[in-house]
């Protein structure tokens, strides 16, 4: 059989080139979308006059059918068909006769895969962002049950002031957050309908692209169809907000990495969620967060290929766009599972109370609270209390003791105007609750933090209802 869309091509197409230039193998994954558009395009082409009430009925049926085939694997896809488009479309000719061959008036398939494309990505772009609402609920919980917990704050990986283990969740929690508005923020700029727009320049169809827009949930149609059938601007914000919220994941999967180590110990990760060694029985290795942190590679390649695809591109619609879908499927996929998974390791994860508290004794780390001492009670200049406090940390060092369990007399001879309550400034718990300042990390000012993400995530999650 011809191939539908054959007018100025009279030839056969070579074996090869059905091959190389079909995206069916691929973007078979849009048929839902597809599907979803026609019975769309179908329902306004009617409205308008275009198709009677019988075609109407015999292509919405005709691709109901066409979908129960695919979803039960009886659908027979061709490569000479080159798309998903084409494939749907030439099997309702099959299906229903010459009716058939209405449904692509007054669109293209440049419209067509916008729509199919869009439709896709505003799809996953709320399923991700739910996945992270779930993700944010875990880490809440984790911090609820922790805002005693201390442990080691550090920078450049070295010890350096105590926090507790709620606030340092919580931090994940706001990157998340961030994570959840880019989604949002991405959902309503691209919530428009390209269809209708045709090969480039709209048709003179008698169309209504604002019953399409309606019927498919979009906010309007687009402006400009010149602009809309070569915009992949939406597949690159799914792959940044993929790619940032990656980052964000192989940050916090390091952490675990380190923290479920020997030389740690805060953290056991669950043995649904560990592997073994196939050599050494002993060992419980940390395969998903090193997975998840080997991952985030993978999504920056996605979004860097899709970049270089769309440099330099005249308008309107060139076929170098055929290759905006792979990267775009695996991302989202990887993202989706990615996810989920990290929030069911977090879940189902013990934090080692006793091994954090102990590693709060390691590095001085009530160094900074003997200087604000020397600074508030002493009338000190900072860079003066700075030194002092260097040197009474020396011999601290010397005495192999840490800084808040130095003796009185010690600190006395190095800096004479301390009183006694210089020993209840340098207890760790001390330590941490002394930074009342907004967004710090004693417990009062972590609770806080807690309420408000707290409400933050109910208002969110009841607008959903």
């Amino acid at each position: 059989m011809a191939k539908l869309a054959s007018g100025r091509v009279t030839e056969k197409s070579s074996e090869l080139l059905d091959k190389f230039n079909a995206s069916l193998p691929f973007d078979k994954k849009l048929y839902a979308e597809d599907i979803k558009g026609s019975v769309a395009h179908a329902t306004m082409l009617h409205a308008q006059g275009i198709l009677s009430e019988s075609e109407l009925q015999a292509i919405t049926e005709g691709l109901q059918k066409i979908e129960q085939e695919i979803e039960n694997d009886l659908f027979q896809f061709e490569i000479a068909d080159e798309d998903i488009h084409m494939a749907i479309e030439k099997r309702l000719t099959d299906l229903i006769g010459d009716t058939g061959k209405k449904l692509h008036t007054a669109r293209s398939r440049n419209d067509q895969v916008a729509l199919d494309f869009r439709l896709y990505v505003q799809k996953n772009t709320l399923l991700i962002k739910d996945q992270l609402l779930k993700l944010e609920a875990v880490l809440l919980e984790i911090a609820k049950a922790h805002t005693d917990t201390m442990l080691p704050g550090m920078t450049h990986l070295q010890h350096a002031q105590p926090i507790n283990f709620a606030y340092h969740m919580l931090a994940y929690m706001s990157m998340f957050k961030r994570d959840i508005e880019r989604f949002e923020s991405a959902y309503e700029r691209n919530n428009y309908s390209p269809i209708g727009c045709a090969a480039l320049a709209g048709t003179p169809h008698p169309i209504d692209r604002e019953q399409t827009a309606r019927l498919l949930g979009f906010k309007a149609p687009t402006v400009n169809c010149l602009d809309t059938v070569s915009d992949r601007d939406f597949a690159l914000d799914i792959l940044y907000n993929i790619s940032v919220l990656m980052t964000h994941i192989s940050r916090l999967s390091e952490e675990l990495i380190l923290w479920s180590s020997s030389e740690f110990g805060f953290v056991s990760l669950s043995d649904s969620y560990s592997t073994s060694s196939s050599i050494m029985p002993q060992k419980k290795n940390p395969d998903v967060p090193e997975l998840l942190r080997g991952k985030t590679g993978r999504v920056y390649g996605n979004l860097i290929a899709l970049l270089t695809v769309l440099k330099g591109l005249p308008l309107a619609y060139n076929k170098d766009m055929q290759e905006d879908k792979e990267g775009v499927f695996d991302s989202v996929e990887t993202a989706c599972l990615s996810v989920e998974i990290l929030t069911a390791a977090l879940d189902t994860m013990t934090v080692n109370k006793e091994k954090m508290q102990e590693a709060c004794k390691i590095g001085h780390l009530s160094a900074t609270d003997l200087a604000d001492y020397l600074v508030q009670k002493c009338g000190m200049p900072f860079r003066d209390a700075y030194k002092i406090t260097g040197a009474i940390v020396v011999e601290a060092e010397k005495m192999e003791v840490d800084l808040s369990e130095l003796p009185f007399e010690v600190i006395k001879t190095l800096a004479p105007c301390v009183g006694e309550d210089i020993k209840s400034f340098l207890d760790l718990r001390h330590s941490m609750n002394a930074r009342t300042s907004e967004g710090g990390t004693a417990t009062e000012m972590t609770l806080k933090q807690i309420a408000w993400f707290d409400k933050w995530l109910d208002e969110i999650l009841s607008k959903q209802q």
